[in-house]
């Protein structure tokens, strides 16, 4: 361990990479942390940091001279496309410096995604399903996993932990600038409003949810994600969630049976400063489907998956969650799991009348091979997931090569064809 040299960009808003930092110090790795903001400062409790206060736009420069001078051989970060942490990717591949990505788990819940050279749309993960029927074959059966739980109230708080300390960036930190959409105060204030109602949403959306079931309501789910989430500003089509509700209902009153409603449920760490439920009425008064859409701020997914005709997902690891539960799926973009037989080919138009499910001796195959190469148990949150979730990844970081190459070697790619879904409204059959 004497010559791997580990810097740490910026992480998730917990004591996870802390944690896995004291951890890579017992094991003999040098260790250095970037902190951006007085988050990442208070969360990673005075080991040896890097101070950077500069404009973003220095920071590909100033970070190149960093990890020739430190030697680095590693670098690790949550998500590869947040302005700080972005310029670490073409560096990586310059200096031939292994990079590891974190982010939330592409199968939920127990679980972390970690990967090298990048994550979602960039995974190097193919898109062959071919591929995956022949490397699951071979590969040992999955271990048994640790459950770890992940309450909303516990994410909000650490969420208010990281972002408080930031109202001192100004003085600390003056160049920094959020990749979110509102400064740390006003999204803590939007945070603390949205968790002192939440109990009230939770008593009135289970009922809804228990009166669709009781009523055998023929509906479909449009799972929200944030705005500001990398899978939608860098790998989708759209620029809020505002377009995706606009393209979706449009789509569903024009071509979805006219006994079936659409269910919209909101994104657990959604501020509340966008108005989901007001655009959702001018909509459907619009779009002439009034008493067709029911909106949720919260429920339980494994329920809705298990009675819903069908899940819309731009690129949502719900789209996962979807699959586990036999339930047709179509992603409006291209994740991970967009492979022909397991989400659906057709138009978003065509989608409300198909009936073809999802392969599900398929998905078993690429959900063995993505749990062997991408999968961490663990989380960032709770004290359980984090001590999982460190435990889990030492030894996935200290391999000489990760086990998504080592499995590229012994199973090459034939193709790697992307087929994504129609993006643009299309005549479609129409089942009314």
């Amino acid at each position: 361990m004497d010559n791997r040299n580990f810097i740490f960009l910026q992480g998730p808003t917990s004591p996870f990479f802390s944690r896995l930092g004291d951890r890579l110090l017992a094991r003999g790795a040098r260790v250095y942390r970037v902190n951006f903001n007085m988050g990442d400062y208070v969360y990673w409790r005075a080991k040896p940091s890097l101070q950077f206060r500069k404009d973003v736009s220095q920071l590909p420069a100033w970070l190149e001279d960093k990890l020739i001078e430190l030697q680095i051989t590693d670098i690790i970060m949550v998500g590869d496309t947040r302005p700080v942490n972005a310029p670490a990717v073409a560096l990586a591949k310059k200096h031939d410096i292994r990079l590891h990505v974190f982010e939330e788990g592409y199968l939920r819940p127990n679980f972390l995604t970690l990967e090298e050279d990048g994550i979602n749309g960039f995974s190097p993960l193919p898109k062959d399903s071919d591929w995956y029927r022949l490397v699951a074959a071979e590969l040992p059966p999955l271990e048994e996993t640790k459950p770890v739980r992940t309450p909303v109230a516990l994410l909000a708080l650490h969420e208010i932990g990281y972002h408080l300390p930031g109202l001192l960036n100004c003085l600390f930190y003056p160049g920094y600038k959020t990749h979110r959409p509102y400064i740390s105060g006003i999204e803590l204030l939007g945070w603390a409003v949205r968790l002192g109602i939440m109990p009230w949403y939770e008593k009135r959306d289970e009922k809804t949810i228990q009166t669709l079931i009781d009523q055998q309501s023929a509906f479909f789910l449009l799972p929200l994600q944030l705005d500001s989430d990398s899978q939608i500003q860098t790998h989708s089509p759209f620029d809020s969630m505002a377009e995706v509700i606009r393209y979706t209902l449009t789509s569903f009153a024009h071509h979805a049976p006219e006994n079936s409603l659409l269910v919209i449920k909101n994104h657990p760490l959604d501020t509340g400063f966008s108005n989901h439920r007001k655009l959702i009425r001018r909509l459907e008064k619009e779009l002439n489907i009034c008493n067709r859409t029911v909106y949720l701020e919260s429920g339980h997914l494994p329920t809705l998956l298990d009675h819903c005709q069908g899940t819309i997902v731009v690129n949502s690891t719900v789209g996962t969650s979807s699959l586990i539960h036999k339930c047709r799926t179509i992603a409006l973009a291209d994740p991970v799991y967009n492979i022909p037989g397991l989400t659906s080919r057709c138009s978003l138009d065509q989608f409300w009348c198909d009936t073809e499910r999802p392969d599900m001796h398929l998905f078993h195959s690429f959900r063995k091979v993505v749990r062997h190469t991408t999968q961490i148990n663990g989380g960032f949150y709770s004290r359980e997931g984090v001590e999982i979730g460190v435990d889990s990844s030492i030894e996935r970081l200290l391999m000489n090569r990760s086990p998504l190459q080592t499995l590229f070697g012994s199973y090459p790619l034939e193709s790697q064809q992307v087929l994504i879904p129609a993006q643009e409204p299309q005549e479609g059959a129409d089942c009314n």
